[in-house]
Formats: structure tokens, sequence, C-alpha cells
């Protein structure tokens, strides 16, 4: 089957772009023309994945963190679950960045993201991430103070050195042979609502819905510019941030899926060459194995 075209500079936001989320669509026309044909592409994404995710741990040349941001509802979870379906457990991780914990909070914003990073062959997936620390806390008063300590000190200064603290983190993790790709899965406040709706009809879904959900939803303007502040501050050549488009979630998981190869396919990954003199271990092994038989 033909690899399907899906242009991702449409959705990769250049380094020191301007980003107004209000122009951008959380909506396109869809890169699949039916349900099977989404299917088709979607399992020949997570095939290719799987047979790159092979050879990038075998290469064991560079770390691959994938960052997954968006607001409630966005479906990041099912896009992690979909497209990394055929990547192995071996080699790869997915975390959850949730409220940080009362040890987290004695350290600085970054500190708690760097035993879940990835070694060289392996893929790091965030679900959320450090970014929290520009989103969630710069929305929530109350979540600032618990995290900036005694010294700190709350305003514009405060955002600006942190998005330096987060552009020198990545450069200096992209130096050292860590590959980042960053994803904002843009999802509109209406099918947030629809979906909010379908938890509630759905009796297995009633557990992914608390009022403490609804109650956000008033602050969905301060996300909004909250969002955009960190992205046009953080998204860099070496990091970049992806903006895509959410409200059709088959459409959402190839596109990812697209981006994911285009990461994985850019370092290259190969099997290690194999000497003539581990060739001869090899053999001799073999031979030991086959008289075995005998």
């Amino acid at each position: 089957m033909e690899a399907m075209e899906i242009a991702l500079k449409t959705y990769r936001i250049p380094e020191g772009k301007a980003v107004d989320l209000k122009k951008r669509k959380t909506h396109v026309r869809p890169v699949y023309e039916s349900k099977t044909d989404y299917e088709a592409i979607l399992a020949d994404h997570v095939t290719r994945l799987s047979d790159l995710q092979q050879r990038h741990y075998a290469a064991n040349a560079h770390g691959l963190l994938i960052i997954f941001q968006a607001m409630d509802a966005a479906g990041k979870d099912g896009v992690i679950r979909h497209v990394m379906s055929g990547v192995g457990p071996q080699g790869c991780g997915v975390f959850a960045f949730k409220r940080p914990s009362d040890t987290e909070l004695e350290h600085d914003f970054l500190w708690r993201a760097v035993g879940k990073l990835p070694g060289r062959g392996e893929i790091a997936i965030f679900n959320r991430s450090y970014y929290e620390s520009v989103l969630v806390v710069k929305v929530h008063a109350k979540s600032l103070r618990d995290e900036i300590g005694p010294d700190g000190a709350p305003g514009d200064e405060l955002w600006h050195e942190r998005y330096r603290s987060i552009r020198d983190f990545e450069r200096h993790l992209h130096v050292n042979g860590t590959r980042i790709v960053k994803i904002f899965l843009h999802v509109s406040k209406e099918e947030q609502r629809q979906r909010f709706l379908a938890r509630i009809e759905e009796p297995h879904k009633n557990w992914k819905l608390t009022p403490a959900d609804i109650e956000e939803r008033k602050f969905w303007k301060d996300y909004r510019r909250a969002y955009e502040a960190c992205i046009e501050a953080t998204s860099t050549k070496e990091a970049p941030w992806y903006v895509v488009p959410a409200d059709d979630k088959e459409n959402a998981r190839l596109i990812v899926s697209q981006i994911v190869l285009d990461a994985l396919e850019g370092l290259r990954p190969e099997y290690p060459e194999i000497s003539l003199e581990k060739r001869g271990q090899l053999q001799a092994i073999r031979a030991q194995l086959l008289a075995e038989g005998e």
C-alpha cells in the first residue's frame, strides 16, 4: 500500500512563530476516505513503527522523547494506545504526569522528569509533562504557590525564566543524543462538551468524568493563552511543537503516527553490523545446537 501523504509542515510550529490557537483549526479534511481506509492506514503505520522501533532499540544510538499535551478529553490516551500499539514494551515507556508529589515539590520543576527520560535505543512517552509547570500553575495561583517555594516571585519574569529553562534543558538533551517531539492535541470547547456528555451516556466511561473537569472549563481562555505563550516560546528546530487538530480522533491518530514515523525515520536506525569474529562465534554456536539435536 502506498504511504499516505500527510503534510506535517502544516502542523509544525516554526521557531519564533507567533501562535494563535483561535485561528488554528481543530477539524480539518480527513486524510482517510472511510473507516476501512483509516484502519488500513493506521495498520500500515503501526507495522512500520514496530519495525523502526526494533531497529531503534538495536541501534542503541539515540533516545526518543514524545510529549503529549492537551485540554481534557482531547484524546491523548487513545492516541497513545492506538498509535503505539505495535511497539514492544522493551525499550518503550509511557509516563503520566499528574499533580506533583510532596517529594517532587521539594525540587525544581524539571526534576521529576529526569528519571523518566529515555536512554539510548529507548522511547519515552510523556502523557502531560514538565510543561504543566507553565500551564496549570500559570492558570491556578494556588498550584504556583505550592511549587515556587519561599524565594519564588510570580509574574512575567518567572514564566520567561521557565521557558528559558525548558529550552536549555531540551537543547541539552538534543546535544546528548535525545530527540524530542512535542504534540499538542488541539480540541474545540464544543467537541470537549460532546465528549464529556458521551462519558456520562456510556457507563464504562463514567469514571473518567469528575466535577473538577467541568470546573476547569471555566478557565478555557486562560488555558488557551497559556498554551499559546508556551508553544510560541518553546518550539525550536531541535524540539518542535506540532499542533494537531483533534476534533476527529481517527484523523488525529493518523497525523500523530506520521509525526512519530518521521521522527524515527530521521534517526535512520539500523541493526548493528556483525563482525567476522562474531559471525564465527555464531556459526560455532549453531553447530553446537545442531549437534544437541542429533
